[in-house]
């Protein structure tokens, strides 16, 4: 298996344990505009990606768990991976003394909605999900290699989504469901494909087949 990446140390703003809030470092566009995870490929790289990737049944979900997955480990203190994404792909966010985000607004690609102001209501999601890699390949990584893989911050493996839409894709792979956003079809399926291409996981036929199909119709 290839070697996993470690989680990249990001730039956000020192906090001081005497502040009550500060707003974080990272420049933020307008709350209009929609911003997506890091480093999603090319088109073109992510076909080549696609075609290097192994194709092999899902294996079983025995012995899946999520704490097997040790998630929102601290990835640049004191901030844990979910207040490093919220800062990250937010606008306007403000933080307490904990890196902990007290206001914002923060765009759902999967839906294209928006929340503001309350950082609980909107969901930080595994694109690739925690099961899926279990039964793709993460079964047989160590628990240290599957805390890297939950706690992704480089690539584009952790999504802002709505309770709702996380939810509706539960542990799904996108031969089985797609964002009701259609715009962001083509965003979605390179990123899905980089990450599965990082972690050395594998794919279905039909999971090529819909990557391809979506390749060829939304990008």
């Amino acid at each position: 298996m290839s070697t996993l990446p470690r989680a990249l140390s990001r730039g956000i703003a020192a906090v001081s344990a005497a502040a009550v809030a500060v707003v974080i470092g990272w420049s933020a566009p307008a709350a209009a505009d929609h911003t997506l995870p890091p480093n999603i490929p090319s088109e073109s790289e992510a076909r080549t990606q696609l075609d290097s990737l192994t194709v092999a049944p899902k294996g079983p979900q025995d012995g899946y768990d999520r704490s097997l997955f040790p998630h929102w480990n601290v990835v640049d203190s004191p901030c844990t991976a979910r207040q490093v994404v919220l800062q990250r792909d937010g606008h306007d966010v403000v933080t307490d003394s904990r890196c902990q985000p007290t206001s914002g607004s923060w765009w759902s690609a999967f839906d294209d909605e928006w929340v503001e102001d309350v950082p609980g209501d909107i969901s930080v999601d595994h694109l690739v999900p925690l099961s899926e890699a279990w039964k793709t390949g993460a079964a047989d990584w160590s628990t240290s290699e599957r805390a890297d893989f939950a706690n992704d911050v480089e690539s584009s493996q952790l999504w802002l989504a709505t309770p709702s839409s996380n939810g509706a894709k539960g542990d799904k792979d996108p031969s089985e469901w797609m964002p009701t956003n259609t715009s962001v079809h083509c965003d979605y399926v390179k990123s899905w494909i980089d990450v599965k291409h990082r972690y050395d996981l594998t794919i279905t036929s039909t999971e090529k087949s819909s990557l391809n199909g979506t390749l060829d119709t939304a990008c």
